[in-house]
Parts: structure tokens; sequence; C-alpha cells
């Protein structure tokens, strides 16, 4: 989902709804907009506001938490990477060909999650990662320990594979945007019908103009985030790429 396009979609549908708002004011009989009609209208739509507040407020939260989750799942990512590089280094040159399979694979990480030309992004479970990380472990799985410290060293490079291999499920699960598009349809939806009260009820001068379009694009920056934040590879604000990067500056050190 486009960020930018979903949260102009909601600016607009904002923005219309006040709109109709004011027009309806302006054709509604008198006695439609009497303190009794105002005063049921405002407790019906302060209840719509409170379901706004609250969604908005929890998929916010929610965002950030997964993007957080990832921030940190590729930070231990680059880090056991790195560990198993030395590990591999401790086996002695016998494990220089698993070491070359450990950087084309980190490299083969960073061209389909960061690509240099900026095309869509495939992933952890691209074909080539797949294909790396499988060539990766039967070159660990075919070193032939002559003694109990290289005995121990592949030991220790396979543990650290499997938490690797776990690590990397992990993090291509979550992947996918997890914000569902009919959860933002009815959110949309409850906006604006909110405005649509705001303008009901809004006398027709700059001032309220401009405090509505305020407010509908604080909105829309609110969703603008959430969507942003729920694909880190895609938009504005995007996990980095400096720890992968300099774990591979590092291997084979």
């Amino acid at each position: 989902m486009n960020s930018i396009a979903i949260a102009g979609i909601v600016f607009v549908c904002a923005c219309a709804g006040a709109a109709i708002g004011m027009y309806l004011r302006a054709m509604l009989p008198e006695h439609h907009l009497s303190a009794e009609s105002k005063d049921i209208v405002k407790v019906a739509m302060g209840l719509v506001a409170s379901m706004d507040a609250l969604v908005l407020g929890l998929l916010v939260a929610s965002a950030t938490s997964e993007f957080n989750t990832q921030k940190s799942g590729y930070q231990q990512l680059a880090a056991n990477l790195l560990f198993l590089d030395r590990t591999l280094g401790r086996f002695g040159p016998e494990a220089e060909k698993a070491r070359a399979g450990l950087r084309r694979t980190v490299a083969a990480f960073l061209d389909h999650n960061w690509p240099g030309d900026s095309s869509q992004t495939s992933g952890l479970q691209a074909a080539e990662v797949t294909a790396e990380a499988s060539a990766l472990y039967e070159a660990i799985q075919d070193l032939s320990p002559a003694n109990a410290g290289q005995q121990a060293s592949q030991s220790q490079a396979q543990q650290i594979f499997a938490e690797l291999a776990k690590t990397r499920l992990l993090l291509s699960q979550e992947e996918d945007a997890s914000i569902p598009r009919p959860f933002l349809i009815v959110l949309g939806f409850w906006l604006f019908v909110l405005f649509v009260s705001f303008g009901l009820f809004s006398p027709w001068n700059s001032t309220v103009i401009g405090a509505l379009l305020v407010c509908s694009l604080s909105v829309s920056a609110a969703v603008f985030l959430i969507i942003d934040l729920d694909q880190p590879f895609e938009g504005l604000i995007q996990i980095s790429s400096a720890p992968l990067r300099r774990t591979l500056s590092q291997l084979g050190q």
C-alpha cells in the first residue's frame, strides 16, 4: 500500500465531509439545526470521535512496535552473521569456502531488501537469498574437523546458522503489511462522518475552514505514519541497512 496515496485519500475524504456538512447546513430547514438536534448530533459524534481516537492511537502504537521489532531483528541478524564469520575463522583456512558463502549471503540480503536501483524489495524469502543460504549450510556441513577445537567450531557454527534461519523466518513473516484494507476503509468512513458533523454546525468563515483543513491534515498525517511504519522497507520511514552493511565490510577480516 502506498502510504502517501492513502493519506491523501483520507485528507480528501475529511475535507469532502466538512464541505458536505457546510452544504447541508445551508440546505436543511431551521428546525433541523435546533439546540436539541445539535445536542443529539454532538453526543453521537462524540462517540464516533472517541472510536476514531482510540483506533488511531492503537494503530500508531502497533505500527511503531512492529517497526521497532523488525529493526531489532535485523540488528540481531547482523550481529549473528558477524559472530558466525568469526567462528568459521577460528576453524581455520578450510572454512574459507563457507566464509565466502557467508559474504554472498549477506550481499544477497542487502540486494533484495535494500536494492540499489530503488526497485521493489523482494524480502528475505527471495529465491537467490534461499539459494545462497542453502549453499552456506552445505559448506558448513562439509567441513571436516581434524581436532577437538575444529569440532567445537563447527558445532558452534551449526548452532549459529540454526539461529539465523529462525530469525530469517520470523523476519520474513513480518515483512508483509499487517493492517487489513477493510480496517482502513471503516476508519476512513468514520472520519468522513465526523467531518460532516463538523461542517454541519460550523459557520462559513476563513478561521473555521483553516481549522478544519489543519485537522484534516493532522488526521491524514497519522494515517500516513501508520501505513509507512507498517511497511519497513518502503516509503519514507525505512529500517536502516547500516548494521548489515557494516557486517559485510567486516566479514573475512
